[in-house]
């Protein structure tokens, strides 16, 4: 367990092993949550979270779409290919 030490403008350092496990960077956000047992603090989330009704469609494109039977046989022969190349 480490320590750290609150500062005179109300900043506490995180320490370095820590940030480096945890991948935090300087501009990571945080919410601080207040317990019974202390504070939590969590960093929030990259992206909001968002349901499928939300992002559909928003990646236009000028082109058909494709059939489920053509996705399949493109997977197909994704398959095979990498079969015959013995990565699978």
């Amino acid at each position: 367990m480490e320590t750290t030490r609150l500062s005179t403008k109300g900043q506490i350092i995180l320490p370095k092993s820590i940030r480096v496990a945890r991948a935090w960077g300087p501009g990571t956000e945080f919410t601080v949550e207040e317990t019974g047992n202390g504070i939590l603090l969590r960093p929030t989330t990259r992206f909001p979270d968002t349901g499928l009704e939300e992002v559909a469609g928003c990646l236009r494109s000028n082109r058909k779409s494709k059939t489920p039977a053509r996705m399949s046989a493109a997977i197909g022969r994704e398959v095979m290919r990498r079969h015959d190349r013995g990565r699978y």
